[in-house]
């Protein structure tokens, strides 16, 4: 009995190790996929819908006058509600919002695809997102000054990084948003892809 309860124990101790063989090469070796440009054209059509340039267009004239005190404000004011539970204005008016519907969505229909998405206006200031974001104001970021600042075809692909919650590799993409008509930056987007998932369908 002892030794039935012995070889027992070393399979049971064989099987944890093979499992932990077979997952960890996966993050150590880094993402297997890369953004194409057919993903990020897929991306780009999504985006440029109505609801996005009339969130855009209504925001940029609204905080046309704000001051840069105004936009530090407003994103200490974001940060703080964020700590909170129940009254959060900020917060609960930014996520009614039709475009933040829209982009929650889209991430739902995307099955894992993507794990984050938000857009900003001309400001840097969000627009629309479908989850909380850390900050309200994205102005003085990468995401925001690789893109929108630099001109209306630009697009930054961050580096990938390992999120140690779930043992994905993600990237964000980011791109500007042109104006439909004039063509002239209105704002940008942000959109955070799971590189496992996009391997996995690869693979299929």
């Amino acid at each position: 009995m002892r030794r039935i309860l012995l070889e027992s124990a070393k399979f049971l101790a064989f099987l944890s190790l093979a499992a932990g063989l077979l997952s960890a090469p996966l993050a150590a070796e880094g993402p297997r996929a890369r953004i194409s440009e057919a993903d990020l054209e897929d991306m780009r059509s999504w985006i440029a819908v109505p609801v996005t340039f009339a969130t855009l267009s209504g925001l940029n004239t609204e905080q046309s006058g704000l001051s840069q005190a105004d936009i530090d404000a407003l994103d200490q004011e974001w940060r703080a509600e964020r700590e909170q539970i129940g009254n959060r204005p900020l917060v609960a008016e930014l996520m009614a919002r039709p475009l933040s519907n829209y982009l929650l969505r889209r991430q739902a229909m995307a099955g894992g695809l993507y794990t984050e998405i938000f857009v900003v206006t001309n400001r840097g200031l969000n627009a629309g997102q479908s989850a909380v974001t850390g900050d309200y104001w994205q102005g003085d970021e990468a995401k925001f000054t690789k893109t929108f600042e630099v001109g209306a075809d630009a697009v930054f692909i961050d580096e990938a990084e390992l999120h140690e919650g779930s043992g994905t590799w993600r990237q964000q993409v980011n791109f500007t948003i042109p104006d439909p008509e004039t063509g002239a930056p209105m704002g940008a987007v942000t959109i955070e892809v799971n590189l496992t998932e996009l391997a996995r369908r690869r693979a299929l």
